[in-house]
């Protein structure tokens, strides 16, 4: 476990230096998700490059996207909003619980998106599906590092393998 633990913080080490430069030659997205319990609360964070996101939406909805540019639509913030909820689902004991997007930022070339789901009292287990970015990119990698009532897990997610559970 800490063996794992100490790679997935590698993995973000190296996404977070290098995601300053213009040109990216690996696929690695990386999502924060914490339960705050006071507040029944779940929080997400997910850091993806822009111009991966946009390749992957332009391929799936066959639409030229610019999410994260200087040419963003409105439309093109619902289009993102509709495929990370396609792409990216959460079951809280066995539930499916929808995602509510909250806001954007850009960092460099990184998207950040911060979403949240509310009403949630306890979470005895947490499935995560994460397949964005993966039917374009079949190397993409999909950290999930996540914080339940203090304790620390992580996930590695991939084309091959895109879905875990988290107890």
């Amino acid at each position: 476990m800490i063996k794992k633990f100490l790679n997935y913080s590698l993995f973000l080490l190296i996404f977070l230096s290098l995601s300053s430069m213009e040109v990216h030659k690996f696929y690695t997205s990386i999502y924060q998700i914490n339960y705050v319990p006071q507040k029944k609360m779940i929080q997400i964070t997910s850091r993806i490059f822009i111009d991966d996101l946009n390749q992957a939406i332009a391929k799936r909805y066959k639409i030229k996207c610019n999410v994260g540019t200087e040419k963003e639509t409105p439309q093109d913030v619902i289009v993102m909003q509709k495929y990370l909820a396609e792409k990216f689902i959460l079951k809280v004991n066995g539930i499916s619980k929808p995602m509510s997007f909250r806001s954007k930022e850009i960092e460099t070339n990184v998207l950040i998106c911060y979403f949240r789901i509310t009403d949630v009292s306890k979470i005895s287990k947490l499935e995560i599906e994460n397949s964005v970015l993966t039917e374009s990119f079949p190397e993409q990698q999909n950290i999930i590092q996540a914080n339940i009532s203090g304790e620390k897990q992580s996930l590695l997610l991939t084309s091959d393998n895109y879905k875990g559970m988290l107890k």
